[in-house]
């Protein structure tokens, strides 16, 4: 590894080879401390026009603290590559020489000339290892060797999908994950994942629509935290995965079927028509603290999540859908307690519902309890 009597560009020792679509790839040792030298850390944000940026997590300090720790020891082994997207501005040059029989030709042998760039100029962004790389700069040892694979993308959605993949089998908050989805195109994705891009997009959708009853009320961890924003995105996005999963469920029949799309248009309809119902119905309760109102609580959200599968069953097809949702509701508002009173069923004060499967449970039966028995007599 060198570096040019300018200081512009650092010269590793590299193998070279090609993945997936002709995507260049590249495989080489760095000194441990070059690497945030050469590679940004995209963290996930909004920007003004509310864009989402980036897509890393924060820093947590403490963990960084423990690999500093660690590598200021003696006779460390850190083998553990760190996996970076690389811009196509590297320059590679492929060594000369025989090839030896039997030779598993896979990769090339040459130098990679990476240039060295100020902060947020830089042509490598950390996909994989963001702690580590933060602990190696801090390390007293700067000459640790450390493996490095690089993928030549600076397409965003590339690397969100690999960041998306490299951490799948790790503890990566669902939260981030979440929001990271609906940015991505998910061609790359597993089934499993990908399935997860439909509640992502939808709970993206309700937080950003001026027209919908979640606007700028929904946390998300790419902005910050707001006295508006009232509501976790796990609980919408729980609300409307089951629906989706549900045969009967409201936002069922919108699902992609054969070769035709999903009918995100169809589904998001649904969910503006009926939850501006609740938040008419339900006015003094919606929008405030889950403190002050359960219906904002993820309980809340998730029960009447059930309750809008029932209704929407029960008169789907009608042309006056809005109306008579919204006339059941207030059929259904005196024997709610979303603010204050007990829940009668339950045999429990309204801000003793808590976020567990069996109160959500009890609270999803007793809803449905008293839609049947009031609000369709």
């Amino acid at each position: 590894m060198a570096v040019t009597s300018d200081n512009q560009e650092l010269i590793v020792r590299a193998l070279h080879t090609q993945q997936g679509n002709n995507l260049d790839v590249y495989a080489f040792f760095m000194h441990g401390a070059y690497i945030t030298q050469i590679a940004d850390i995209s963290r996930i944000e909004r920007t003004n026009n509310d864009e989402l940026k980036g897509f890393q997590r924060p820093e947590i300090r403490n963990h960084v603290k423990s690999i500093v720790e660690y590598l200021n020891q003696n006779n460390v082994l850190f083998p553990n590559a760190i996996i970076l997207a690389i811009s196509p501005t590297v320059k590679f040059s492929a060594s000369r020489g025989p090839k030896p029989d039997g030779l598993i030709d896979v990769a090339i042998s040459g130098t990679l000339t990476i240039p060295l760039r100020q902060e947020g100029e830089r042509v490598a962004w950390i996909v994989d290892g963001q702690q580590r790389s933060i602990a190696l700069a801090q390390a007293k040892n700067k000459e640790i060797p450390v493996p490095i694979i690089a993928f030549v993308s600076d397409e965003l959605e590339i690397q969100r999908e690999q960041f998306i993949l490299v951490n799948k089998a790790k503890p990566l908050p669902t939260r981030l994950i979440n929001e990271l989805l609906p940015e991505t195109r998910g061609i790359l994705l597993p089934k499993e994942i990908n399935n997860r891009k439909i509640p992502s997009e939808l709970c993206k959708l309700l937080n950003r629509d001026p027209q919908s009853p979640f606007y700028k009320l929904i946390k998300r961890i790419s902005e910050k935290n707001t006295k508006e924003a009232v509501i976790t995105d796990t609980a919408v996005i729980t609300m409307i995965r089951n629906s989706l999963n549900n045969p009967l469920g409201a936002l069922a029949s919108f699902k992609s079927a054969g070769t035709e799309a999903a009918d995100i248009e169809g589904m998001y309809d649904v969910l503006i028509s009926f939850w501006n119902s609740v938040r008419t119905v339900f006015n003094s309760a919606w929008g405030v603290d889950p403190r002050q109102s359960r219906l904002m609580h993820s309980a809340g959200i998730e029960a009447m999540g059930v309750v809008m599968d029932r209704m929407w069953a029960r008169h789907s097809g009608a042309t006056n859908i809005r109306e008579l949702i919204q006339a059941e509701l207030g059929r259904m508002a005196p024997h709610c307690c979303w603010t204050s009173g007990t829940w009668e069923s339950l045999g429990l004060a309204w801000n003793e519902i808590q976020s567990t499967h069996t109160h959500i449970k009890r609270l999803q039966e007793t809803l449905i309890r008293i839609y049947s028995s009031k609000a369709t007599r």
